[in-house]
């Protein structure tokens, strides 16, 4: 199924005419008609895959870890199910039991002599969570930068708390950041009431040294001095074999590229937002908004209620599709994921951030966990009083569907599928 790439004509342009003209770098010219058909990238699509319940996994850990006893009834953390992203007709308890290396389950009486089921954490479970807390306090400045530049990106250095949570996990930042962070950094943030009479965060000083794009960073070392003195930075941009970019395609791209680079930190009221300059301000603006998580992507959900703290125009996220070579759309796991492509050869993130590390080996412990129930390690007796996974019925016999498999957490990916090399237009 394919996605097109779609940018309306403005005024006359000479690709109809056969040849490109030179780019004007006024105001007054339009943006291109052009269109680009999505293709799928399956190393890219297995990075979205391979994630699909670490998140949630990671937040009940985070909250199970935080009560007094480290075990919790399944009806506390049934409060917490929104934050999870859980398909609804899948039970919370059926989810938990998935991962038995992870959740240790237990029983308590409660109302009327019922008896309820509790979960706490395996000892593995607990040491990684632990580890996870010193990775965050050893990299504690780390995040709050993170934090700060995020909002330095907004137009009142403000955000709903409510944004923020969307993002929190892809920022790296903790589970209660607002309790474990912000109150200890008064002399930088500051809880505002909207109004909307939402709870936001707001910046209280601008730091110049933030305000330098990941581009920006990287232009002196990967682009031509003449470039950087202009101001005509180019984003690095890479294909999925197949992508098929016709000449005229990749003519329009090149003029594209020597426009001029609007920093996302900087003011760009004065942008016509009909303009191709202004629409590179915005894809300058999610290639840096992307560049602060620790993964490299995010679901384009979260960024969908962005548009008015980044002044972004109607339709903004448009963007990902018209510049595939920069952004990849992934529509694994039931949902949009908009992924960095620079910032992966294939599967692999070039360049790991600890959390990320750490991340990884809970995975480990997810699949482990994962794969011994599948081979009855963890197979109740009936008339225990424990409720059976419908998902996995006994010894090798999971109910899966394949197309379920293919989407799961755990399924091995070997590809002899090549990748056109990156370039720089």
């Amino acid at each position: 199924m394919a996605q097109c790439l779609v940018i309306v004509k403005v005024g006359g342009f000479g690709f109809l005419r056969g040849c490109l003209q030179e780019f004007n770098h006024q105001q007054t010219r339009g943006l291109v008609n052009l269109k680009l058909k999505w293709v799928k990238d399956r190393a890219l699509d297995f990075v979205v895959a391979s994630e699909r319940d670490l998140k949630a996994a990671s937040i009940l850990v985070s909250v199970i870890s935080s009560s007094p006893q480290c075990c919790l009834p399944v009806y506390r953390l049934t409060c917490h199910r929104g934050q999870l992203g859980l398909p609804h007709d899948l039970k919370l308890a059926t989810f938990i039991r998935r991962y038995p290396s992870v959740f240790v389950e237990s029983y308590d009486f409660w109302g009327g002599g019922a008896r309820v089921p509790c979960f706490g954490l395996t000892p593995e479970a607990l040491q990684l969570h632990q580890e996870e807390l010193n990775v965050l306090e050893q990299n504690r400045m780390d995040f709050i930068n993170r934090l700060r530049k995020l909002l330095m990106l907004t137009q009142a250095w403000t955000l709903p708390l409510q944004t923020l949570d969307q993002l929190k996990w892809d920022l790296g930042l903790p589970y209660d950041y607002v309790h474990s962070v912000i109150p200890y950094h008064r002399d930088l943030f500051s809880f505002v009431h909207l109004p909307d009479d939402r709870v936001g965060l707001k910046l209280l000083s601008w730091d110049k040294d933030l305000a330098v794009s990941q581009l920006q960073r990287n232009s002196a070392r990967q682009q031509k001095e003449e470039d950087v003195r202009s101001g005509c930075l180019a984003f690095p941009v890479g294909f999925t074999r197949g992508f098929g970019l016709k000449r005229k395609c990749m003519e329009w791209l090149k003029e594209w590229q020597t426009l001029p680079y609007t920093s996302p930190y900087s003011d760009a009221s004065h942008l016509d937002p009909r303009t191709d300059v202004s629409e590179k301000r915005i894809v300058g603006v999610f290639h840096e908004l992307l560049h602060l998580t620790i993964n490299k992507k995010t679901e384009r959900k979260n960024v969908s209620n962005l548009r008015k703290p980044l002044a972004l125009p109607q339709k903004f996220t448009k963007v990902f599709e018209r510049h595939p070579g920069i952004f990849y759309i992934s529509n694994k796991c039931a949902t949009q994921t908009v992924i960095l492509r620079e910032a992966y050869d294939r599967q692999k993130l070039l360049q790991k951030h600890p959390t990320v590390e750490l991340r990884e080996n809970f995975a480990k412990l997810l699949r482990k966990g994962f794969l011994d129930r599948s081979k009855g390690l963890y197979k109740k007796n009936k008339g225990d009083g424990i409720d059976v996974d419908p998902y996995a019925d006994g010894i090798g016999n999971n109910q899966f569907s394949s197309e379920e498999e293919s989407d799961n957490l755990f399924y091995e990916y070997d590809s002899d599928e090549q990748h056109e090399p990156r370039i720089h237009l």
